[in-house]
């Protein structure tokens, strides 16, 4: 099966501005899900090593939209610089791929 469905990897400053970003690309119809995870993350930023508590965003999306996903997010997100990932999906099951196909827009 050929697809160009892809996860989208998000992490948000908290719950709140993952809601936000995920309803504006749920309403879009950008994304056809969006899953919220609590994480802990440990990284590089401006020479020191920082940690923060953070909401991990992954959505089902394609990767034909990837650009205006990034758009919107840029829109709304609070940081300076933040990192959205697209991982692409192999294989998915088919009353998964029917159900992605009729949520998300095309291109």
């Amino acid at each position: 099966m050929k697809n160009n469905f892809c996860q989208l990897w998000l992490t948000c400053a908290d719950k709140k501005e993952a809601d936000k970003i995920a309803n504006t690309l749920l309403v879009k119809h950008l994304i056809a899900c969006a899953k919220q995870v609590p994480v802990s993350a440990d990284y590089w930023w401006q020479g020191k090593i920082e940690h923060g508590e953070e909401i991990l965003l992954i959505m089902e999306g394609k990767l034909e939209l990837f650009d205006r996903i990034e758009t919107e997010v840029k829109k709304l997100h609070s940081y300076e610089t933040f990192v959205l990932e697209a991982v692409p999906v192999l294989k998915v099951s088919k009353k998964a791929e029917q159900w992605l196909s009729g949520e998300i827009k095309n291109g």
